[in-house]
């Protein structure tokens, strides 16, 4: 192991962390109770590419050792309108709620913790939490989220645990169970 850095990608590229999101899917296909075969389907380019190129605000936050990708978080500020409220990507199973409660009050911009992922061999060092508050002071600091949204696959207890721990509270199943959603509100 060598030097560990954290870096906030500033440039927009955020290719250092095609091997790792592929990696996290994986993952999440591993641990999957329900429907671990719709993980094949995605991978960097439909999930994490995908939603940075479409947010109109997003933070990318890599941890590397000696210059080498060991983690990620990648967070983005969402707005929402009817249909972006009710959407179901390509991947997504279909049946129950989509990725948003439907509350009446629900603001029209969202924050989102998209992806935390540590490669496995780095998890003890705590870089999770580090990227995970780096991540929230981010998505806090913006005047107009008044609430953030975590999303966790099926199976990953572990996750799911973590966030809790961290203030967020259980929400609702997404995608009929497919994902877990959990939110805190950044204003009281």
């Amino acid at each position: 192991m060598g030097k560990i850095t954290i870096e906030v990608i500033e440039d927009g590229n955020i290719e250092p962390c095609r091997a790792l999101c592929d990696e996290l899917m994986a993952f999440q296909k591993s641990q999957a109770t329900m429907l671990p075969e719709v993980f094949d389907a995605m991978n960097f380019d439909t999930r994490m590419k995908r939603s940075y190129d479409r947010a109109p605000e997003s933070q990318v936050i890599v941890a590397k050792d000696d210059g080498e990708p060991i983690g990620y978080v990648f967070s983005t500020i969402d707005q929402l309108d009817e249909s972006s409220r009710n959407a179901y990507p390509d991947w997504a199973p279909r049946g129950g709620k989509g990725f948003y409660p439907d509350w009446d009050d629900l603001p029209n911009k969202v924050g989102c913790l998209n992806n935390l992922y540590i490669r496995d061999g780095y998890r003890e060092m705590k870089l999770g939490s580090k990227l995970f508050d780096m991540s929230i002071a981010w998505l806090e600091s913006s005047p107009n989220v008044d609430i953030i949204f975590i999303y966790i696959s099926n199976g990953n207890d572990t996750a799911l645990n973590f966030y809790l721990s961290r203030g967020f509270t259980y929400s609702h199943e997404v995608f009929g169970g497919f994902i877990k959603a959990v939110y805190k509100f950044t204003r009281k």
